[in-house]
């Protein structure tokens, strides 16, 4: 990381960095986010926003600092799918889950006897949750949902992709939990334990 000088009203120095740290020496807190420089889009001045809210702010924080950082430096109107999923790659490289190589003697299995050499990554989980508040912060911030490059098809199927092969190179299902159908006349105080 490299210190600059800066105009940011908490200190006299900006940090140079695609990803602000998240505390402890994680530059990511969660899922690759961070990030302090931005305004805040909570709902009302009094009520304090909310866990959602802030993750939300430091997301779209990170990721408009990525755009700044990039080579050359991108705007936001000129934003594709393409740098959706090059910024999703890069995050990779800050990730927990052990994601194991089709080569690797326990791909498959859940709970692998002994250690291996296969990479982390981001589980699906957080970067499917990381696109929804990104592209949710992208329309707040004046974004037309037709022009956002969060929901691009291209970044829907790069999804999609590392779900299936998390699945497979983890023996974990992701399959939806399906809703009980509601019985019809059982009211919940005459239900039989």
């Amino acid at each position: 990381m490299e210190l600059i000088p800066g105009s940011n009203n908490h200190s006299s120095y900006a940090i140079v960095n695609p990803i602000m740290s998240g505390g402890a020496g994680n530059p990511i807190a969660d899922i690759g986010v961070g990030g302090s420089s931005a305004t805040s889009s909570s709902p009302s001045p009094t009520a304090a926003p909310s866990r959602y809210e802030n993750q939300k702010r430091r997301d779209w924080n990170t990721f408009c600092q990525y755009l700044r950082n990039h080579r050359p430096p991108l705007s936001l109107a000129h934003c594709s799918g393409a740098h959706v999923l090059e910024f999703l790659r890069y995050l990779d490289q800050f990730g927990k889950t052990k994601v194991h190589n089709q080569t690797c003697p326990f791909f498959g299995l859940p709970n692998p006897p002994s250690p291996c050499p296969c990479p982390l990554r981001q589980a699906w989980g957080s970067l499917d949750a990381l696109i929804g508040r990104l592209r949710a912060a992208f329309e707040e911030h004046g974004g037309k949902p037709e022009a956002n490059p969060f929901g691009a098809r291209a970044v829907q199927l790069y999804l999609r992709d590392v779900r299936d092969f998390q699945a497979k190179a983890r023996g974990v299902s992701y399959q939806k939990k399906r809703k009980r159908p509601k019985q019809k006349g059982l009211s919940s105080s005459n239900a039989i334990n």
